[in-house]
Order: structure tokens, then sequence, then C-alpha cells
């Protein structure tokens, strides 16, 4: 874990927290809700635009900016990588294969392997849903890995590597295996009752794109995840 220490609260953009930050990257714990860019059809505040605005430091003739690395969803929370230049955005998408990403979530039922990987061919069709395919040639291959760390109350509590970082991955793959994830009323039940999508970064592992470090984050359990399922014990 970086020793560098997190900004003071004072200079803490008001929307995100930030993990960690130097002059080449910034590291942040994203909300649940909020975009991580704009789209076309929605234009509404962003992690993007509030990072922009926290590097600008208040002048917007100001050079600085911020250049998006990956995304998570609207719904899900958890840890976003952002570079400060073009040549350190370059660096971790060429590298992104390199980068560990693991999350946890809570899911509906009691799965019969309490270990395995999902593996399947996404596409997207035209109202934005993303699916399953057998046509290889039509998807694109996606890699789940899961293992079970909790089973209460009719749920179980996931932890999950990343293998392919595909749009909706996660919540398709597990919809699709019968265990769709609490709160998705878009793959899983649409009279779910609870608001908050129960999907989380929870860290993160990569090389800086100019120094070489490994660098690893890491973030807390949410309460959200604690509520649903009880006390949730740290992982060794």
């Amino acid at each position: 874990m970086p020793s560098t220490k997190r900004p003071p609260t004072k200079y803490q953009p008001k929307g995100v927290t930030i993990l960690y930050e130097d002059r080449d990257i910034v590291v942040v714990e994203k909300p649940a809700g909020l975009l991580t860019m704009g789209t076309e059809r929605d234009k509404t505040r962003t992690a993007h635009t509030i990072l922009n605005e926290y590097v600008r430091k208040g002048d917007p003739r100001s050079r600085n900016r911020i250049y998006i690395v990956h995304r998570l969803d609207r719904e899900t929370s958890g840890i976003l990588i952002f570079a400060k230049s073009e040549a350190a955005k370059m660096y971790l998408q060429e590298h992104w294969q390199d980068t560990e990403k693991r999350y946890l979530t809570i899911v509906y039922g009691s799965l019969g392997e309490k270990t395995g990987t999902i593996s399947s061919y996404l596409t997207e069709n035209s109202a934005f849903t993303v699916y399953s395919t057998p046509d290889p040639a039509a998807g694109k291959l996606s890699r789940t890995e899961y293992a079970v760390l909790k089973e209460a109350k009719g749920l179980s509590l996931l932890e999950i590597h990343l293998l392919t970082g595909r749009k909706h991955q996660i919540r398709v793959h597990l919809s699709e295996k019968g265990h769709p994830v609490v709160g998705d009323r878009k793959y899983g039940k649409g009279n779910d009752s609870y608001g908050t999508l129960a999907l989380h970064a929870r860290s993160i592992s990569f090389t800086h794109p100019v120094n070489g470090r490994r660098l690893t984050f890491e973030t807390g359990i949410p309460d959200f995840f604690t509520r649903l399922i009880g006390v949730i014990e740290e992982q060794k």
C-alpha cells in the first residue's frame, strides 16, 4: 500500500474521495449514483468533471486536466484511476491487462459452486442491454472469477476477480447464472426493492505509469453491504 498520505479534508473535491494523488495520477473512490464521465444522453455532473475542476483549482483558464483511464457503471461504487497526462493515460490503458481488479457484490440465492469462472461472449443490443451470445464473432470474450465469502438471509456475498472488463460484465454474468446482483433493476428483478446496487470495486493493483512502482489500493466495505448480509469478516 502506498505511503503517500490522503490529501487533507479541506482540499478534497466534493463528490469523490481521493485515495492517492501525485503529479501523474489520481486514484479516487466513487460513490454509487455518480457517472464516471458524461454521455451523449446524460450531461450531469460526473467524477471526471469534479476532478477537472479540482486540478484547475477554480481557474477555468488552467491547462491542467484529467484523463479517463477506465470507467465504473453509475450504480457501481468503488475505486477509479484517472491520469493527469495523455502519456500516463496511454500507458495505463496499454498495460490494463496487468491491472488486477477485485469487486465485492451481494447476489440473490445460494450458488451451487462456491468458486468458479463464468465465461461467455458478451454483446449489446440497440436498447443498450448487454447479453451473452453463442457466436464468438458477435461478442467479446468475457471472464468473471468468483468466490462465495458468506451466505445469509437468502443472499450470497461474493468476491469477484475481473479477468476482463466488459460493460456490465459482472451484472450480466451473475444474472444469467440465476443470481442477479441485489438492487439491479436492469438485469435482475424489475421489482427489486433496493435502490442501491450491491456492487463495489473494492481493490485495484497496477503499475505506476512513470516510476514503475506497483501500487495497490483497497477501500472499506460499504455500509449497505453490512446492512444486507450482516457483519463481513475482512479477508486476509
